[in-house]
């Protein structure tokens, strides 16, 4: 009776180590759509094309967007409603939430991955978290002026050295927050960036941030590897002698591309995107397109470019080939296609079809649909590959 009881323990420890072994995964394929809709979130496995779970009770996720924990486990959303969340990949479950604030705009996370960021509208300013806990690391209040104002802020990206640059939107300035050191952050303020600054990139060695400007042309540039780093304006007459263009969204300049030493953007007012030299920044073309541009993504190896556009125009996708700045592919995969996210290798590109409540896959070199999943009101798309990458 022992042996035999021994041998059923046995056999019970190897059955339940091998459901284990088939339960564990990895997370480097795995990514989020979030539901505008509903406060929710799927969790989608990219090399499978399907959905795992929905994660649900997120809040007002109207214009939301997300960053990743350097082990790609855990997702930080951040909610038009102030909600911060932290929600785990795997158990497909909500580890912490905040309302941090009454409005918010996006966030980042710090290079080393310790501190989250959020960039507020109500009340302006950021507030930052430790990434583990979502406990309160330092506020930074927006005030500006005579009157002691406070600014909504955008344009909120991480750069190395456990910093974040953010523009005040109302004020026209350009801050930077420092957390490389012991006890409190940093505060660096560059001074004015220009009118009513709403967007910014920072390229991918960590060197240039660049602030696009929705009241006057032009973008504001910061030189960060600069011995004392200053912004100056470019492209200052990019719309020069044109009749601008009623603007129904916002361009997104964290949609953008730099391929073959050049900068790709969308412009505000213009159906055009500008095409710029990443040395000089000297704008050295433009490319025709078929309406307001929202978002310009470079593929990864930085061959084309995937472009996307403002409603009425919302149900068209155009491709530009970087080397002869040809629009090489335009297709309509539907109502409302809002977001774009392309594999870690370019392989293949995600879409959300909004107004269709589908997300399609398609191949990038002979643009081929591939698949189509069912989710509700889906727009952005977010893959965790994202953690490896500065800026995102």
């Amino acid at each position: 009776m022992t042996v035999l009881r021994s041998l059923l323990c046995l056999t019970l420890l190897l059955w339940i180590s091998g459901a284990q072994a088939g339960q564990m995964r990895g997370t480097g394929d795995l990514g989020i759509v979030v539901e505008r809709a509903s406060g929710s979130v799927v969790v989608i496995d990219t090399t499978e094309h399907k959905i795992l779970s929905r994660i649900e009770g997120l809040g007002d996720l109207s214009h939301a967007s997300a960053v990743f924990s350097r082990d790609q486990r855990y997702a930080f959303i951040f909610g038009r409603d102030g909600g911060l969340t932290k929600i785990d990949l795997l158990e497909a479950r909500i580890v912490h939430r905040t309302l941090q604030a009454g409005n918010a705009i996006g966030g980042a996370i710090s290079d080393d991955g310790t501190l989250v960021a959020v960039s507020n509208y109500k009340p302006g300013g950021v507030k930052v978290f430790d990434a583990r806990t979502l406990e309160p690391v330092a506020d930074i209040p927006a005030v500006y002026g005579d009157k002691a104002e406070r600014s909504k802020t955008v344009g909120l990206v991480d750069a190395p050295g456990r910093r974040f640059l953010f523009t005040l939107y109302d004020a026209g300035e350009i801050w930077m927050a420092d957390f490389g050191g012991a006890g409190a952050p940093v505060v660096s303020k560059f001074g004015r960036a220009g009118e009513l600054p709403y967007d910014a990139l920072i390229t991918g060695d960590g060197r240039h941030y660049i602030a696009g400007l929705f009241g006057e042309d032009g973008l504001a540039h910061i030189d960060l590897w600069a011995a004392e780093p200053k912004i100056e304006m470019i492209l200052k007459d990019y719309g020069k002698g044109e009749k601008k263009l009623p603007v129904y969204k916002m361009p997104h300049l964290e949609g953008w591309a730099e391929a073959a030493g050049r900068f790709i953007l969308p412009a505000v007012g213009l159906h055009q995107l500008l095409v710029v030299d990443s040395k000089t920044f000297e704008k050295v073309g433009t490319v025709k397109v078929h309406s307001q541009p929202i978002f310009a993504v470079a593929r990864p190896d930085g061959r084309q470019v995937w472009v996307n556009f403002a409603h009425p125009d919302n149900d068209t996708i155009q491709v530009v080939d970087t080397q002869s700045l040809k629009i090489i592919h335009e297709f309509k995969p539907g109502p409302a296609a809002l977001h774009m996210e392309f594999t870690p290798r370019g392989h293949q590109v995600w879409l959300s079809v909004r107004d269709a409540d589908e997300v399609h896959i398609y191949d990038t070199r002979t643009f081929k649909k591939l698949g189509t999943l069912s989710v509700k009101k889906p727009s952005g798309i977010f893959f965790a590959s994202r953690a490896t990458r500065l800026g995102l």
